[in-house]
């Protein structure tokens, strides 16, 4: 077994453990191999050994991956923060951008996404650590953007994502997780009807799971540590 396949098979393992820790089942949750950094070439290694959702953070580059491994079954998520000039590359490329935190961007994605496309999924990145050197609207601010984005078209809005502060803190993880999950009741109790919350990298995959992640987004854990320095969108 090649060290990627063995890591996957561990990551899943954490991810079964963890669900049945809390009583949900493991069908309920995602595993998105965070690849960005990693060249293709390991990218066919983990879709070999099954693994299907690869998440990226830089758009050029996962633009470069997903044109070279066109001919494989992968869904791709764009995760890392997106300037207006990247917009085209990821609205053709992927099939999911989990970073959404200005209605300008995504109305960018709605102009530029093909019809002919499947709509593009959204997820809505919520600052839930108040950190201001930090990505994300404020929970106050979550409900107007929704609605906006909820306007759009070729665009599906699934759910909300969050990158809680850095900490060994487990009850303060559960915290942070539990108000992505507070706010998406909230959005759904107004009819939005979101089913997706993002939220769990490698070294907090058990409380993001406690409070309902539905993905969990792991690269480090995967494919070891990085060849280069990259963003926090995943660890």
């Amino acid at each position: 077994m090649t060290s990627i396949a063995g890591n996957l098979q561990a990551v899943r393992q954490r991810i079964c453990s963890a669900a049945a820790a809390c009583g949900r089942s493991p069908e309920d949750i995602h595993l998105l191999a965070v690849s960005k950094t990693w060249p293709a070439a390991c990218v066919a290694e983990a879709a070999d050994a099954g693994q299907v959702a690869f998440g990226e953070n830089y758009a050029q580059e996962g633009a470069d991956k997903v044109d070279a491994l066109a001919d494989r079954s992968l869904e791709w998520h764009f995760i890392g923060p997106l300037q207006s000039n990247k917009t085209r590359l990821v609205a053709s490329r992927f099939d999911w951008v989990h970073s959404i935190d200005r209605l300008k961007i995504a109305a960018r994605l709605s102009e530029q996404r093909d019809p002919q496309l499947p709509a593009l999924n959204l997820c809505v990145q919520v600052n839930v650590s108040g950190e201001l050197s930090k990505s994300g609207v404020s929970p106050e601010a979550l409900p107007e953007l929704a609605r906006g984005i909820a306007a759009l078209p070729n665009l599906r809005l699934r759910g909300l994502m969050c990158i809680p502060e850095p900490t060994e803190d487990s009850a303060l993880l559960r915290e942070r997780f539990a108000v992505l999950r507070r706010l998406m009741a909230s959005l759904n109790a107004d009819g939005f009807g979101l089913d997706t919350l993002s939220m769990g990298m490698s070294h907090d995959i058990e409380p993001a799971i406690a409070e309902g992640a539905t993905i969990v987004r792991v690269g480090t854990a995967i494919f070891g540590a990085r060849p280069r320095a990259g963003d926090p969108q995943e660890n």
